[in-house]
């Protein structure tokens, strides 16, 4: 796959945005990765967007809706476009925008692009042999690939991204660099709609990132392979990508990436303890 033109990030005026699960506590990582996107778009003289990616329905609560936005601004986070604020290509939150998600969906369904599986996360690890870090989604081993098979209505079952096999996406990372996956090889055919009727992390960025005219993506380095899945899927849509900037996760003592069960280290705990957001944001530059 060429490299394309959000690997330049295009002339487009520049629209980044911050995009967090209410499904905890923010920590000291999306903070990092939060205050990279805000002074991109500073030094643009860009907009910021606050996009509220809830569809988690399993883990999203109340209280952490509120204290997402509350610990944002504490921190010093300020936003042009949200669920708060409003703006001209709302709604900002992710439950709000389904009509937008089967939409794509359909689009794809009709192209031939997505196929109906019935494999369980079980069955796949027992498919393969192949190791995988725990934290990446294996390789799909294509056990439903090509049984076309016809969910009723009522028959819930999750949806797969037919990727184009041994096919090279590549990309220029505007923090990594150049970046080259085998599609097939370092990721398979990826869930883009959910058994419970909601749709996967992939195909909802995607659509949204597009919608809101972001023209560029920061995030943590954890989602570098998730970058080549979703340039799969600007095209298969016909969509203009951003352009990406992956960040250096900030790691425990144990070196593992920070993640919500890090309670003592979330924004809410460091500013009961009196905290100062400058103080903490001291060396991000």
């Amino acid at each position: 796959m060429a490299e394309t033109a959000s690997d330049l990030g295009g002339a487009r005026p520049y629209r980044g945005r911050l995009a967090p699960s209410p499904n905890g506590l923010l920590h000291l990582g999306h903070a990092r990765t939060f205050w990279k996107a805000q002074r991109r778009a500073e030094e643009q003289g860009g907009i910021l967007i606050l996009r509220s990616e809830d569809l988690d329905r399993s883990r999203v609560r109340p209280e952490f809706v509120s204290a997402m936005v509350e610990d944002l601004l504490w921190f010093g986070f300020r936003w042009q476009e949200g669920p708060d604020v409003g703006g001209p290509v709302g709604p900002y939150t992710q439950s709000e925008r389904m009509p937008l998600y089967c939409e794509a969906f359909e689009r794809l369904r009709r192209s031939g692009w997505v196929y109906a599986c019935r494999c369980t996360r079980r069955d796949i690890h027992h498919a393969i042999s192949a190791p995988h870090p725990s934290d990446e989604e294996p390789p799909y081993p294509g056990t439903c690939r090509d049984l076309a098979l016809q969910p009723g209505p009522s028959q819930g079952m999750t949806w797969r991204f037919r990727v184009p096999q041994g096919e090279v996406v590549s990309f220029t990372d505007q923090g990594f660099g150049p970046q080259r996956f085998t599609s097939g090889v370092d990721f398979g055919d990826f869930v883009v709609w959910r058994q419970d009727g909601s749709p996967a992390y992939q195909l909802a960025v995607v659509v949204d990132d597009a919608a809101m005219r972001v023209t560029e993506v920061v995030r943590g380095a954890d989602l570098l392979v998730s970058t080549a899945r979703q340039l799969l899927l600007y095209r298969a849509l016909g969509l203009e990508a951003p352009a990406f900037l992956h960040c250096p996760l900030i790691l425990d003592e144990s070196g593992k990436r920070l993640a919500k069960r890090h309670d003592a280290l979330s924004l809410r705990a460091l500013r009961g303890e009196g905290r100062l957001p400058l103080s903490i944001r001291v060396g991000w530059g």
